[in-house]
């Protein structure tokens, strides 16, 4: 397809200013959490840009949040959660009240999908494709051990080496919970979902198959099995070396590159038949001008005569002039 179709990590955020006036109603997720919120902030990319994806506006703490683990989000430090370092800690979650916790979320996914098909017409009702989400086992995994962000996840990572039964039952829970979080996405709406692994490459390589690709893995086969024509987008994030053995292992059918990784080589170590998503810089939308559009030209063209979806490296920034983005997807739309 040509030229390949675009959306954004983040294109539902801070950088617009319809988004920003929402963010006076009401705390984030309280946004996350209340579909018509959620369903505006959704389109309002769509409605300005035409992306060719729609993501839906959430978080991936929504999970955890919804087992019982406290979750506040603080301007300017981000989202703190009571920690999870010991057996009693992960007794006191519970599965079973994901379903009404996140019910939400799937009304938000359901009224999206309604107004997508009746923006492009009855004649196109799937030229914008919804698209759900979660975070990957380690990646949530990290915030829940934490309690919150982190260069180093050194907390994280130390329960991992120094109780692996522990940990192991966590990254358990996380795969499991999902899978199912993805399935029900699926039914509310969601025509493929993704994976954020954003802290992947915070592991050595036995630790990534361990806590990366298997739990990834078995949610690609759960997802398959229920749903073998809806896509499934894996974001390895800072994964390098790692990236292709990924994609081979866990049957994902797109994998989205980080702003580090080459699409050309990349893209020689990979089956033809996977999806490449990425990878511009964010920081050159945030620069605009000559320099954004020389790497984002060539990374199209890096992506010529495969399947490509273009995006970012990784989300767009908050400070982002809006006329940016603009000036970049007219600049890629050319054919």
């Amino acid at each position: 397809m040509w030229p390949p179709p675009i959306w954004l990590m983040r294109q539902a955020g801070r950088f617009l200013p319809e988004f920003r006036a929402l963010r006076e109603k009401a705390d984030f997720l309280t946004r996350c959490m209340t579909p018509d919120l959620a369903t505006e902030i959704t389109l309002q990319p769509i409605r300005r840009f035409a992306m060719d994806g729609a993501i839906l506006f959430s978080d991936i703490l929504i999970l955890p949040w919804a087992m019982g683990q406290s979750l506040e989000f603080i301007e300017k430090r981000g989202p703190v959660l009571e920690p999870i370092r010991s057996a009693a800690d992960l007794a006191r979650l519970d599965p079973k009240r994901i379903a009404e916790r996140t019910a939400p979320v799937g009304e938000t996914l359901r009224r999206v999908r309604k107004a997508l098909g009746e923006q492009v017409g009855a004649a196109a009702p799937d030229t914008v494709t919804l698209i759900g989400f979660a975070g990957a086992p380690f990646t949530v995994g990290c915030y829940m051990v934490e309690g919150g962000g982190s260069r180093e996840f050194a907390q994280t990572r130390l329960m991992a080496y120094r109780e692996p039964a522990l940990f192991d039952r966590l990254i358990d829970l996380l795969t499991e919970t999902t899978a199912s979080m993805l399935a029900d996405q699926i039914e509310a709406g969601a025509q493929a979902v993704m994976l954020f692994d954003s802290w992947a490459g915070l592991l050595p390589p036995q630790e990534f198959r361990r806590h990366v690709i298997n739990p990834t893995r078995q949610i690609v086969s759960y997802l398959k099995g229920r749903y073998p024509h809806v896509p499934v987008i894996g974001f390895p994030r800072l994964a390098g070396v790692m990236s292709p053995e990924y994609a081979r292992e866990t049957g994902v059918d797109a994998m989205a590159l980080d702003t580090g990784a080459d699409l050309t080589t990349v893209a020689k170590q990979v089956s033809p038949n996977l999806v490449l998503q990425g990878n511009l810089d964010p920081v050159s939308v945030l620069a605009g001008g000559e320099g954004m559009l020389r790497e984002a030209l060539s990374i199209r063209e890096a992506g010529r005569g495969r399947a490509h979806v273009f995006n970012l490296g990784h989300g767009v920034l908050p400070e982002t002039p809006h006329e940016h983005v603009g000036e970049l997807l007219a600049a890629l739309r050319k054919v």
